[in-house]
Parts: structure tokens; sequence; C-alpha cells
């Protein structure tokens, strides 16, 4: 009776997560999913271990967010995994950080749910600032998995989100100078063209960002791509490395609720719309059409 009792805490876990994973996949979910992983270094120092064992929990969590995105359909999912920022950190937290990276990204490349899922693999940033061993990872894994377009995972590792637009303008500058772009041909479809990675298709605007760990903030994080699309936005209070299925599918619900109330916002204009328009002016539009046809 004891164990049954025990137990039975996981089982109503269990259910509501399949009762959620059901919601979820019956409507609409987001194509592109950004998330700030924070909360490493609180969870180590919480458990009385070194910073290293918060990032290697995180990043067993970090396997886990892919499958489940991957599982309920959505096609990009973008994780901070490194910022510009972060190189103000001690230089043996940096050398294991950038370790863990490069022994991910390895294991990608033999994994064989990488080539069942034909999951393409892309490091956007300042790569070059990154250690050779982990720059040449990245670039095995974005050859080997160059192919593939059923799933996007997108690795943001030395990433600024005011630099990548910095780069982007540099560039654009360029072009205008020597010719190859007027001013007036220059829109929103030119700086994201030109925004990381470079040499491929744009992304796509983020329809959800996460972030775990308790701030409430983005910390230069995809600005271009995240605000312009006014996207939705879940902050949560576990750290990374205790971040749980039902947490990533309640983040998807709050995508989902607020689309709904898009949606309903718009019919409800459109009704007052209507309505002002007032019979009159409908039937003027009417006869118009009737008398054109």
């Amino acid at each position: 009776m004891l164990s049954i009792l025990k137990n039975i805490p996981g089982i109503v876990y269990k259910g509501y997560e399949r009762l959620l994973t059901q919601e979820v996949k019956s409507e609409e979910v987001p194509r592109h999913v950004a998330i700030i992983m924070d909360g490493n270094r609180r969870y180590a120092r919480k458990l009385g271990q070194i910073t290293s064992f918060g990032h290697s929990k995180g990043a067993d969590v970090t396997e886990n967010v892919m499958e489940w995105a991957c599982d309920i359909g959505v096609e990009y999912l973008t994780i901070y995994a490194f910022s510009t920022e972060n190189f103000n950190r001690a230089n043996d937290e940096k050398d294991k950080l950038f370790d863990l990276i490069r022994v991910k990204f390895d294991e990608i490349v033999v994994d064989e749910r990488t080539h069942e899922r034909k999951m393409r693999v892309h490091a956007i940033g300042d790569i070059e600032k990154l250690p050779d061993m982990l720059k040449e990872s990245i670039k095995n894994v974005e050859l080997v998995t160059s192919s593939y377009n059923n799933f996007n995972l997108i690795v943001a590792v030395a990433y600024g989100g005011r630099q990548e637009i910095i780069q982007a303008v540099r560039e654009i500058a360029e072009k205008v100078e020597a010719g190859k772009l007027s001013p007036e041909d220059i829109t929103e479809e030119t700086i994201s063209s030109h925004l990381y990675p470079s040499g491929s298709a744009a992304l796509p605007d983020v329809d959800l960002i996460i972030r775990t760990g308790g701030d409430e903030r983005v910390s230069n994080f995809l600005p271009w791509q995240a605000n312009g699309s006014e996207c939705a936005a879940y902050f949560c209070a576990p750290f990374w490395p205790e971040f749980r299925k039902i947490d990533f599918l309640r983040s998807i619900r709050v995508y989902q609720t607020r689309m709904k109330e898009r949606k309903q916002h718009t019919t409800i204009r459109a009704a007052h719309f209507l309505t002002a328009l007032g019979k009159a002016e409908i039937d003027e539009v009417r006869h118009h059409s009737i008398d054109n046809n």
C-alpha cells in the first residue's frame, strides 16, 4: 500500500503530461521557439556542486526539449548557449562550457535521431571568437546536416543581438557603397537576410520565447526576430536543469491562448466595423458591385 501511495505523484504527473500533450497537439503550434536556458549555475550552487555540474545537467534537458519540440511539430528551435557577455566569465568555466558544447555537437553528428528527424543544425553568433576545436565541430555538424530541413536546431553561441544587427548593417552599407544595392531598395527583408546564419536563408520570426530561472527579460536575444513579430513570452521559475515537459507544454499553451485572443480581437473589430459602416453603406457597396458586373 505504501509503495502505491509513493507512486501517486508520478502517476498524476504522467496523466497531466498526456492531457497537456493532447491539448497542445490539437491546436496550432508555434513554428519557431526560442529559449533562454537560464539557471544552470544557480542550480549547481543550490545543490552544493561545481558550476560545470549545472551546465552538464542543463545539456541533458536541452536534449529532452529537442525531442519534445520535434514531437509536437515545431520547425525551428533556437537555444541560447553562450552570449557575448558570457566571455567575461572565468576562463576555467568558459573552457569547460566550450568543451561541453563541442562534445554535444559531435554527439549530434553520430546520433541516429539526428538523421531520423532530418534535423539541420546551425550555430549563430561571432563564431570566430570561439576555440578552434569548437569551430571545427560546428563546421562538421553544419556540413553533415546541411541536406536536412525537417527540424532546425539553431544554437546561439558567442551571440549578441545588437552585435548581430550591427554586422548586418555593415554588410548592407558595404553593398550600397559598392553599388550592389540601392538605399531605396532596403526593406525589412533586406535586413533579415543579412542576419545570422550568414550565407543561409533568414530565420523566421520567433513565435514564442521561453526563459527559465525566474528572470523576466530577454537579455539581448534575437531582438529583431522576436520583437518584430511581437512573439508570445513565457517566463518560469525552474532553473534550466529542472525544466520539465509540462513546463514546455504550458509555454506552448500560452502561445496558443494568445493566438486565440488575437483571432477573437480581429473578429470583434471586423464586427464593429460592419456595424459602424451601416446598412446604407453596405447596400451602396453591393449595388456598386452589381453595376460593375
